[in-house]
């Protein structure tokens, strides 16, 4: 009986052992797919990649990447800028200030002014005011290292936010590895900023039937789509294209020369398109100050006193510009009126009030970190 009691005790005490040295558990975090919801009248096909799909976890972290201060890898020399620093919701995520534009953070004045982060889920060809960019990825990298945004490196972004506490998890659940990389990061940034889609104007509500426009919109709509009124639509689009842009570049007859532009030209090499800038969105146009690649023009009315009498004729003119013969649409006052009355029917309060688009109340390791 002894020897059986003495046998018993040495199987347990090494099955106990065994189960020691077993290796612990690691959680395996799966992302969770995010299905984004089109809008009445919109494009049905997404350009969303197959290798950054949206996930709740991805664009969870995107948004505290695209608002933490200490993004840009610098905060060690008490230099803190984010996203956020210039793409501001309240202005339809531009900065909204007038030139010179805001500084990088060695002091220099970044080149041009923002395109609004809107909508972009939809545009399927390139990104930035010459079509430089290709991607949403893309652009967040090129913003690392240019000398007139954060001016700093791969290398001290990811080391920066790899040693808060808080985000390798986050990149765990959003990726599936704590390994924390500039492409991650751009990737989660890009997921966020794929959301943020702005469909209730209320131009929108009038095209969904829950409203109507006062005369002076109707008129200003009109105006807006019609080659003898104000003739905006064959680059803005209008109740065919919910985006008021076919993310396409023209020249719109703003000067004469364009000798180091950083034009459409500077990028393909097409003797044909200098001079050529995107058209931008006119959504949240009410709110998107500075207008034009340059920020030339601070108000609306500018810009309308602009395509009504100030278009420039050079061989390199945009053939859709129908009224460049006589140095605009020639548009009186109280068309003026009408069409700024309907361009302010495309602000979307919601959008811009919209928490899912706002800044987190809380980041991880929040101590060490001061925001911008």
């Amino acid at each position: 009986m002894k020897t059986f009691l003495r046998i018993g005790f040495i199987v347990l005490l090494a099955t106990a052992c065994a189960k020691n040295t077993e290796p612990e558990l690691v959680p395996v975090y799966k992302p969770t797919p995010d299905t984004l919801e089109i809008p009445y009248g919109f494009p049905t096909r997404l350009n969303i990649p197959d290798d950054n799909p949206l996930t709740k976890e991805g664009i969870d972290l995107g948004r505290l990447l695209f608002y933490d201060g200490r993004l840009a890898g610098r905060a060690s020399e008490g230099k803190f800028m984010s996203c956020f620093t210039c793409h501001i919701q309240e202005n339809g995520f531009v900065i909204g200030k007038p030139r010179p534009f805001p500084v990088g953070l060695d002091g220099q004045p970044t080149r041009h002014a923002m395109l609004p982060l809107v909508n972009l889920v939809w545009n399927e060809g390139t990104y930035g005011w010459n079509g430089s960019v290709k991607s949403i990825e893309d652009d967040v990298l090129a913003v690392i290292t240019d000398p007139t945004e954060f001016g700093s490196s791969f290398l001290a972004v990811e080391k920066a936010i790899r040693e808060i506490p808080g985000y390798p998890v986050l990149f765990e659940k959003a990726f599936g590895t704590k390994e924390v990389t500039v492409e991650r990061i751009a990737k989660a940034i890009a997921q966020f900023v794929r959301t943020m889609v702005s469909s209730n104007s209320k131009f929108d509500k009038y095209l969904r039937g829950e409203l109507q426009l006062t005369q002076s919109e109707l008129n200003g709509f009109v105006l807006f789509t019609t080659e003898e009124g104000a003739d905006c639509f064959h680059c803005h689009g209008g109740s065919g294209n919910p985006l008021f842009t076919t993310n396409l570049f023209y020249n719109n007859g703003k000067d004469s020369t364009f000798a180091g532009e950083s034009d459409r030209y500077s990028v393909t090499g097409n003797a044909t398109e200098k001079g050529n800038y995107k058209a931008s969105t006119l959504r949240n146009i009410e709110l998107t100050a500075p207008y034009m690649h340059d920020g030339r023009f601070n108000t609306l009315d500018e810009v309308i006193d602009f395509y009504a009498h100030e278009l420039v004729w050079t061989p390199y003119i945009d053939p859709l510009m129908h009224h460049i013969a006589t140095g605009g649409n020639q548009l009186v006052p109280s068309e003026k009126e009408d069409l700024k009355a309907f361009l302010m029917t495309l602000t979307d309060t919601s959008f811009i009030q919209n928490p899912a688009f706002g800044k987190p109340v809380s980041f991880p390791g929040e101590k060490t970190m001061i925001l911008k």
